[in-house]
């Protein structure tokens, strides 16, 4: 067996028979009688509707209504619709379905360490216990299916609540870079015509205090589509001047 990628590069890793026998691909091949992975290659490129319906099954991801059809390539095959007439909601996949689990539920479902080193982590029912708090509150605003959620937050746990919570509203997600300036942030919200936005007072990076809060204020003047702002306290006291 050769050290090298077949294009340039030395194999750093191999993974021992154990780990294989183990790992969720080889399950995969074994539940379907696929005997090596040049075979899972060919299956999965031939017949890509099988494909795709095993790994859904396989991943058990969970649809509230069940797609009728893998994929439709009736209008060519550059414009494909894949589990035609199936919805689901990811989050119920993400969180939910583990967190009605007693075992899976006590698991931890997202660990956040900070630059100064502190770790907080939400177990599979914390986090489902937040998405749903934040969710309700959006509710509560008017904010509903289709409206452009914009997220200008650091890496924190509650960026996390926040996007499941707009996911689980069927909310469009507006991701914005904690490093963008004041235009960038203006023209995506405008485009977007954002509804709400979560932000944060400020972060840490590199040891320096990042003010998000001032930054957010100055885009806001030019989004007037902008009716809701939700403000994460970090608690870490940057500083303002």
């Amino acid at each position: 067996m050769s050290d090298q990628f077949t294009f340039g590069g030395k194999i750093v890793w191999r993974p021992t028979d154990e780990y294989i026998e183990r790992s969720n691909l080889k399950a995969f091949m074994t539940l379907h009688h696929i005997k090596s992975f040049a075979e899972l290659m060919k299956r999965s490129t031939t017949d890509i509707a099988w494909f795709t319906d095993a790994v859904l099954k396989f991943l058990d991801i969970k649809f509230q209504e069940q797609y009728t059809k893998v994929v439709d390539i009736s209008e060519g095959i550059q414009f494909p619709k894949w589990c035609v007439d199936g919805r689901l909601n990811i989050v119920y996949n993400c969180v939910d379905k583990w967190a009605a689990d007693p075992v899976t539920g006590k698991r931890a479902a997202v660990v956040y360490e900070g630059e100064e080193g502190n770790v907080i982590s939400l177990t599979y029912t914390e986090l489902y216990r937040e998405v749903n708090k934040c969710f309700n509150a959006l509710k509560s605003l008017g904010i509903k299916k289709g409206d452009a959620i914009a997220l200008y937050m650091p890496m924190t746990l509650e960026i996390v609540i926040a996007l499941l919570a707009a996911a689980k509203i069927g909310g469009v997600i507006l991701p914005l870079f904690s490093g963008y300036g004041v235009h960038a942030i203006a023209e995506r919200m405008k485009d977007a015509e954002a509804k709400c936005l979560f932000t944060s007072d400020g972060f840490f990076r590199r040891g320096k205090a990042v003010n998000l809060k001032t930054t957010a204020d100055q885009a806001l003047v030019d989004v007037p589509s902008i009716e809701h702002v939700i403000l994460f306290t970090s608690g870490l006291n940057p500083v303002y001047s």
